[in-house]
């Protein structure tokens, strides 16, 4: 049994990685402040601190060097937000174990934890059959389009073959990446995550491939395991060299047998762009580009599977019941009416936000339309640029084309109004055919009564 600290300003999170130390079995002390968790260091000298990166009262980075300095047994493990990797990285520099990028799955968590705690030298624990950990993120998607992709990676899952996944910002590429790795092998060992697009050259090569002082790479950190290259496409053209004769090396050894422990892990890349097309700009190495494609995926856009609205919505519902330790909400019908037609440019990761907001305004269980982002709602008032006094409402998320019809639909409409009907009066002051007035208003043109 070890003694676990966890310094988080934020109750449920410090609460839900409290509960998962108990679940272990080991005796956790949790402190909202910096000060306080500083002063129960002197007092428990515990063999793992747990703290996140942006505490109010002191800098996540100065509790570690204090850490490492006044007690170098402890083992720390940041917590940071996307936006924040390059200062954990920083924080490895200073002797950090090893670092999570929120939101994290409890069951990685728990990983390192142990491998944390396996490295103080505490003595192993009774697990605690009082807490159950959740499960890691199940797939989630309804639509034809998701069940073949679930399908191809059952096939693919224990496979060593690099899999890259391509598609828009926030579509899925990481759940389906996660998926892989809980289908594989390798789902009791590390799944780590680098964001190309969140770290400087020289810290990103520094995560990749070593530097000075020492620091584990992501590669080693995730031994057996599987690591994930977000947003590849961005990666620099000098590190795109590096990378490729470093897969090619890692290859070569596993088809000798000669591949270290440590390096054995299965290589997944993200890309918001394709590919392939950089590669015609110049953009992305040719070689490279093979060499990470062998299994191609494309995650289609939400907007082209809105069956899988609802079990996503659900799952972000539940999600912040546990998080927030709040009743579990629910979307009334109107408000999922408009979660279902609304044309999701931000995908996955904007539902999930609007979910989140629909739960902080909601005033009761239930998520109404008014508790939904204005956008989503369409109802977003513009003054007009030539009439000021005139307001218009526009149908925010909607795609241009779609919009551009229904205008045309309606003035058509107006126009005929005017000339009391006639098809051949409103062609001539549209300046169009009878042909394409006819298109324009979705209807099929008799062509014998206009001959006849």
């Amino acid at each position: 049994m070890a003694n676990i600290a966890i310094i988080d300003d934020e109750a449920p999170i410090l609460e839900l990685i409290g509960q998962v130390g108990r679940r272990m079995g080991h005796d956790v002390f949790l402190f909202q402040t910096g000060r306080d968790g500083l002063l129960g260091l002197e007092r428990l000298r515990p063999e793992l601190l747990i703290v996140d990166l942006r505490i109010p009262d002191l800098n996540g980075l100065q509790i570690i060097q204090e850490c490492r300095q006044k007690y170098p047994l402890t083992q720390v493990v940041m917590v940071t937000g996307y936006g924040s990797v390059e200062t954990a990285v920083e924080a490895m520099k200073l002797g950090a174990f090893d670092y999570l990028t929120k939101p994290f799955e409890l069951d990685d968590l728990q990983r390192i934890m142990q491998r944390a705690l396996h490295s103080s030298g505490a003595p192993p624990a009774l697990p605690s059959p009082s807490l159950p950990l959740p499960p890691p993120s199940a797939f989630i998607g309804e639509s034809p389009q998701m069940k073949e992709i679930l399908k191809l990676v059952q096939k693919v899952a224990d496979k060593d073959s690099p899999v890259l996944l391509e598609g828009e910002f926030g579509s899925g590429k990481q759940m389906v990446a996660r998926t892989l790795h809980n289908h594989s092998r390798r789902h009791r060992a590390p799944f780590k995550v680098l964001h190309c697009s969140a770290l400087s050259e020289a810290l990103l090569e520094q995560e990749l491939f070593g530097g000075p002082g020492g620091a584990p790479t992501i590669f080693q950190r995730a031994q057996g395991g599987t690591v994930v290259l977000e947003e590849i496409n961005v990666l620099p053209p000098r590190l795109q060299s590096v990378l490729d004769s470093f897969l090619e090396d890692l290859n070569l050894r596993r088809l000798n047998g000669t591949l270290p422990a440590q390096l054995d892990f299965r290589f997944l890349a993200t890309s918001s762009k394709p590919l392939e097309q950089l590669v015609r700009d110049g953009a992305f190495r040719e070689d490279l580009y093979y060499r990470v494609s062998v299994i191609p995926m494309l995650i289609p856009p939400l907007r082209s599977r809105r069956e899988d609205i609802p079990p996503l919505v659900a799952h972000f519902l539940s999600n912040y019941s546990r998080l927030t330790a709040s009743p579990l909400k629910e979307v009334d019908k109107y408000a999922a009416r408009l979660l279902h037609d609304y044309h999701w440019p931000g995908n996955v990761g904007e539902l999930q936000n609007a979910i989140e907001r629909g739960c902080s305004f909601a005033d009761d269980k239930r998520l109404r339309p008014i508790d939904l982002p204005p956008k989503i709602t369409q109802k977003v008032e513009v003054t007009d640029d030539e009439n000021h006094k005139l307001r218009h409402t526009l149908p925010i998320g909607t795609p241009l084309g779609d919009f551009i019809k229904k205008q045309e639909r309606l003035f058509i409409r107006e126009t005929l109004k005017y000339n009391e009907g006639s098809r051949e009066k409103t062609s001539s002051m549209l300046g169009v055919s009878i042909a394409t007035l006819y298109r324009k208003m979705g209807l099929k043109l008799d062509r014998d009564k206009m001959i006849g």
